[in-house]
């Protein structure tokens, strides 16, 4: 018998017991839809996330002084910023690459003083594609580029010093050298983020007036934040620019600039890979208990095969053949129930803020996370659950099929 027949045979017997059929093709497809829906969650969450995070200081990847992640101060700088930023840009992942200062000074107005972190950038080379911030600000605006005394604050930060727009704030930090300087800046807008410790904690400043007063060459900032379309390159981009670098800088990837984000998402993403593979067990299960049930149901048929000819290799075939099949048009299936819903949550999502309540602001490592949860998943996770779960329906035939092989004729034929 030709093996084409046994694909045909395996076929024709899916047919004869309809309604195991289909629950069987529901629970392949249900699996599937639960597995592709819960990995699209995260994929696009953590995505947002992380290039959120990006926005919010340093880049994908940071270019910076070799000893600044462990001990981060003014006096560990990087000189030649523009030859940095021209090299970096050489590199096909790069979109952007901007310089900056970022560090630590205390403002203060009449009535308070306050410490808080600093961000100092030029607002002519930068949007809110690079810097998070500048689409935060809801009161007043950004300083222009030329502006040496301009400052914005977070929201909180400009409640806590009794400061409004126009105000002058005056601000200490210790320079390059160790010694403490001071400048003064009038506010020109408030920004609001979502997140509670930079509302109540930063301050943006021009990069020409912050290098001014701490000393700064125009060629000198903290760090080069370079930004690319796909945050999983950043570790070989990284490690591409070390090379060319040397000693003279660090490059670092996003997720050793932010470990506690990092270590966030890659627990949630953890969590996210047990889900799937308990549902592909879960489908496994399922299936074994119907294709085993169908070959106790067929012992006496199977006799009576083997009887006129059929080997137990052939009978083999057969039922794992009818396990394939299921796997086939079950994964039809799926992607005919997913794709409506998949589509809807990828472009309208969920909004989670009115389920949160006050968890709405919650953040991670400094970055908020969003209220409004859309989906989108990485292809190569699509692969990942499509074959697995494919693996799974063809696995849970192999013991029924084994099973089908071992059947004696004369007593199978005897007992049914």
């Amino acid at each position: 018998m030709k093996r084409t027949s046994l694909w045909i045979m395996a076929w024709r017997n899916l047919g004869r017991n309809r309604r195991r059929t289909v629950l069987t093709l529901a629970s392949i497809a249900f699996g599937v839809f639960l597995a592709i829906i819960s990995m699209a969650a995260q994929d696009r969450n953590w995505q947002e996330m992380i290039d959120l995070g990006a926005r919010m200081g340093g880049g994908h990847v940071t270019v910076q002084h070799p000893e600044y992640l462990d001990t981060p101060s003014l006096s560990r700088t990087v000189t030649g910023t523009g030859a940095l930023i021209e090299a970096a840009s050489g590199n096909p992942e790069v979109n952007r690459a901007v310089d900056r200062i970022a560090g630590q000074l205390m403002v203060s107005t009449a009535r308070e003083s306050y410490g808080a972190a600093f961000i100092a950038f030029d607002p002519a080379a930068e949007d809110a594609t690079t810097l998070s911030y500048l689409e935060a600000v809801s009161e007043g605006g950004m300083f222009a580029a030329d502006d040496a005394t301009g400052m914005v604050l977070g929201a909180q930060l400009a409640q806590n010093l009794g400061a409004e727009i126009g105000d002058r704030v005056v601000y200490t930090a210790t320079d390059r050298g160790g010694e403490i300087v001071a400048g003064l800046g009038r506010v020109t807008g408030l920004m609001r983020t979502g997140a509670p410790s930079i509302d109540v904690g930063l301050v943006l400043l021009p990069i020409a007036a912050a290098r001014d007063v701490l000393g700064f060459a125009p060629d000198e900032a903290t760090e080069v934040a370079l930004f690319i379309d796909d945050h999983r390159e950043s570790e070989v981009l990284a490690a591409r620019l070390q090379e060319q670098l040397g000693d003279e800088a660090a490059a670092i990837p996003w997720f050793e600039g932010r470990p506690d984000l990092y270590a966030f998402i890659a627990m949630k993403v953890g969590g996210g890979v047990v889900m799937v593979v308990i549902i592909a067990l879960m489908v496994a299960a399922g299936i074994f208990n119907t294709v085993f049930v169908s070959v106790m149901e067929r012992l006496r048929e199977f006799g009576i095969m083997m009887a006129v000819g059929f080997s137990p290799a052939k009978l083999f075939r057969l039922v794992v053949y009818e396990s394939v099949w299921l796997g086939v048009i079950g994964l039809v299936v799926a992607a005919l129930v997913t794709i409506g819903p998949y589509l809807y949550l990828s472009r309208i999502g969920i909004d989670m803020g009115a389920y949160l309540g006050d968890a709405a602001s919650t953040e991670i490592s400094g970055v908020a996370m969003a209220t409004q949860l859309k989906f989108g998943i990485y292809p190569e996770n699509t692969v990942r659950i499509v074959v697995l779960a494919f693996i799974a329906v063809v696995l849970a035939g192999i013991y029924p099929a084994w099973r089908a092989g071992r059947v004696e004729p004369v007593e199978s034929i005897r007992l049914g």
